[in-house]
């Protein structure tokens, strides 16, 4: 990670594609193991701690907000998902659609932060008088 304020989105966005990379590895993980008994499927906490700590930052705008906030503290984390919960009789709670379902979502979420990082990278090399 790059310390400037001129990399505050940057370094945000390159935490949240970090996540999205392991969302997909949890997801396909679980569509590996659909038919494996007694597995629970996986997923990745990140969105939600991102927002409580923009949240806890006391400034105004959401610039002073990123640009503040401490991303060391906001970690992508695989969980495994209703450990106690199955609804097939091989305590499998693994379902091949939604899975399917979940890894194109975060497949276009992934492209969507790659295409905002290249954007904020030409934004950068444009105002350096570069392009």
């Amino acid at each position: 990670m790059v310390n400037s304020h001129a990399f505050s989105y940057i370094n945000l966005l390159d935490k949240a594609a970090d996540a999205a990379w392991l969302r997909n590895e949890a997801i396909s993980n679980n569509i590996a193991n659909v038919d494996t008994p007694n597995y629970k499927r996986q997923d990745v906490s990140f969105e939600g701690e991102l927002m409580r700590n923009l949240n806890k930052v006391e400034y105004r705008t959401m610039d002073a907000r990123v640009y503040n906030l401490k991303l060391s503290r906001i970690e992508p984390r695989v969980y495994t998902e209703a450990e106690g919960f199955s609804y097939r009789l091989d305590g499998n709670n693994v379902d091949i659609d939604t899975e399917n379902v979940y890894l194109a979502e975060n497949q276009l979420t992934y492209n969507g932060l790659i295409q905002c990082i290249t954007s904020e990278f030409g934004n950068l090399k444009t105002a350096m008088g570069g392009g």
